[in-house]
């Protein structure tokens, strides 16, 4: 069985990553910013070379949309730069590297589902930062995955689904936007869909590891609320009535080949347990 080195392990997909994969029988070296630096290639560097794997996983990532806009640098340090290490690494090491990468990379207005090699255009600081990061990845290891995924939830982390159920406990209606189209994505979903890169060896290269399946963020949070049989009157709205400092697709859900579940059978698995 492989040794994984998940990289980001203290995040919302990584603390649920090492769990996923040390269950399934895999032995996980866990890394975080305390054991180094993803910014600085010599820190990466001594670490790859200290230590024994044989696959990175990297989910370290500067996720926060909106700050982003304001913190360019820093979202390209972590999302891009520090990517680049990673896979250079990885590549003296001559391991497999995988790149955990995201639907913003597109801009949405596709009007269908998105495929691997349909054309980038992100709208976003955010989008831009973590294309610049796939292309640095596949530019500094040939041995690359990209898993793109989308409308991430999982219990390690602030969410969507954890936001509506806290919302329900003191309102008695909600607004929720119903014109942004995508796949949510459990972090349960994500390990899975992964695990199946590794174990099928499928060929390297970009993946679209989402839910199986299209909704709004109206219809996501409707769902929640039937199976978790809560009362609360939902009311779908526009996304001009919510404006963000980072522009959102209106349509990024993505073709996942089957790789995973439905996202209604996975959002029923999470709120089960």
């Amino acid at each position: 069985m492989k040794k994984i080195l998940i990289i980001g392990s203290g995040g919302m997909f990584g603390q649920d990553a090492v769990k996923f994969f040390r269950d399934s029988g895999y032995e996980v070296l866990a890394a975080t910013r305390t054991d180094f630096d993803v910014t600085n290639f010599e820190q990466v560097q001594s670490f790859f070379q200290n230590n024994d794997f044989d696959f990175v996983i990297n989910a370290a990532a500067y996720t926060k949309v909106d700050d982003a806009e304001n913190e360019k640098n820093l979202a390209f340090l972590i999302n891009s730069d520090a990517a680049k290490n990673i896979a250079k690494a990885s590549n003296q090491k001559n391991v497999p590297v995988l790149y955990i990468s995201t639907d913003y990379v597109f801009d949405g207005n596709k009007g269908d589902l998105y495929e691997v090699d349909d054309e980038t255009n992100p709208a976003t600081v955010y989008g831009a930062s973590k294309l610049a990061g796939e292309k640095n990845t596949i530019a500094e290891n040939p041995k690359y995955y990209i898993a793109r995924t989308s409308w991430l939830y999982g219990k390690n982390g602030k969410n969507f689904v954890d936001s509506m159920i806290a919302l329900s406990k003191n309102n008695k209606e909600l607004k929720v936007v119903d014109d942004q189209f995508g796949c949510p994505t459990s972090t349960l979903n994500l390990a899975r869909g992964i695990k199946k890169l590794i174990e099928e060896n499928k060929p390297f290269g970009i993946y679209h590891i989402c839910g199986s399946g299209v909704t709004t963020w109206y219809r996501f949070a409707k769902k929640i609320f039937e199976i978790l049989k809560i009362e609360i009157d939902v009311k779908p709205v526009t996304t001009d009535q919510f404006p963000r400092p980072a522009k959102r697709p209106k349509f990024s859900a993505m073709n996942n080949s089957k790789i995973c579940a439905s996202w209604e059978d996975s959002l029923k698995e999470y709120l089960k347990n």
